[in-house]
């Protein structure tokens, strides 16, 4: 056990070591699972997998799961995506946190190579993504069969490697919840009671969704105060329900910096907030008293948020979004605990 620890793939670390941290990334993984049709029917040709020029760029950011090459993240070239960490690095980050599950195509050698080339700490995620994206095998396995897996993959290694996972998650949650969704949230929450692993949950996109998912887990006995739910940038649009997700004592992740889009390809019924809007959400939580609950990463999972194909990169919240955030009045202290002091105490093993 790591008890202590935070475990990377390149083995435990002191918490002390974790630094500014990123706490929900992919790094490689194949989202065409999530392949959707454009907003216009006409556009339909444009799904194909031709890669980025200036013609069609404009077109993928609006449409970017319509693009197939665009959600081919894992087949970028490993040193194009060594420099693109790199930028993370060279402006002070330390670690990520990359929480790609089994469904869209984990690769932890792969992540621990990474680790090596870069010097960054890389936390592996264990568990099970959406619904639509899992094996049959996965489907029919027992909350027991999951949670099994999930403790080996944490304590042992996985496939048959010594590099264990870190964080158990993210775990897909559809809304409403599916039968399989269910039972690989009951398998983390006890895998969690077992291991004392930070968890990290996608919630479905409705804002009911959330504290769902917390009752489900708590009356399965998992740590509430080492969960996150992400993606709250796309999930809550009424504080008073931001709210009462923060009161059960979860951390609450802004996750999507750096996409900046009026229209939302996976619930076109949502109006997705910017940068500035997340970081005034951010700056209310702080003054409600949840500083210490906050984390924040950009989720890169396509192509075209990579610094090479014209995107933001790993680094755009060091380089653009703490900035914004310093001229909006939360403090260098209060950023410190979004990216240093929170993700160490969540990811820490208990």
């Amino acid at each position: 056990m790591a008890s202590g620890k935070i475990q990377t793939v390149l083995g435990p670390i002191d918490p002390i070591l974790l630094g500014r941290t990123l706490t929900h990334e992919h790094i490689k993984m194949d989202y065409k699972c999530c392949l959707r049709p454009p907003w216009r029917e006409s556009d339909a040709e444009k799904m194909t997998n031709s890669e980025f020029n200036l013609t069609n760029v404009g077109w993928i950011h609006q449409n970017p799961y319509s693009h197939k090459f665009n959600l081919a993240l894992g087949d970028e070239p490993f040193d194009d995506m060594v420099k693109e960490l790199n930028l993370f690095k060279q402006e002070g980050g330390q670690s990520i946190v990359e929480v790609t599950t089994i469904g869209i195509q984990r690769d932890v050698e792969y992540l621990a190579k990474t680790a090596s080339a870069t010097g960054l700490n890389i936390i592996a995620g264990t568990g099970y993504y959406l619904d639509h994206s899992l094996p049959p095998e996965v489907k029919a396995s027992s909350v027991e069969e999951l949670s099994k897996t999930m403790v080996k993959e944490l304590t042992e290694g996985v496939a048959g490697t010594s590099i264990k996972c870190g964080v158990i998650g993210e775990i897909g949650c559809s809304w409403p919840l599916t039968p399989a969704e269910k039972k690989s949230l009951l398998a983390a929450a006890a895998a969690q009671s077992q291991t004392g692993a930070p968890l990290l949950i996608h919630p479905g996109r409705n804002e009911a969704s959330p504290m769902e998912i917390v009752r489900i887990l708590q009356e399965a006995g998992a740590d509430i105060n080492k969960t996150v739910i992400s993606h709250l940038d796309r999930t809550f649009f009424d504080r008073s329900k931001l709210l009462e997700l923060a009161s059960s004592g979860v951390y609450l992740e802004y996750d999507l910096f750096g996409i900046e889009l009026s229209y939302y390809q996976p619930n076109p019924a949502l109006d997705p907030i910017n940068d500035a809007q997340r970081i005034q959400n951010i700056k209310f939580l702080a003054s409600e008293g949840y500083a210490d609950k906050v984390v924040i990463a950009h989720d890169v999972h396509t192509r075209h948020r990579l610094v090479k194909y014209g995107g933001h990169g790993y680094a755009h919240i060091q380089v653009n979004a703490v900035p914004k955030m310093l001229t909006r009045g939360i403090s260098q202290e209060v950023i410190d605990k979004i990216q240093i002091s929170n993700p160490k105490t969540w990811l820490t093993f208990k």
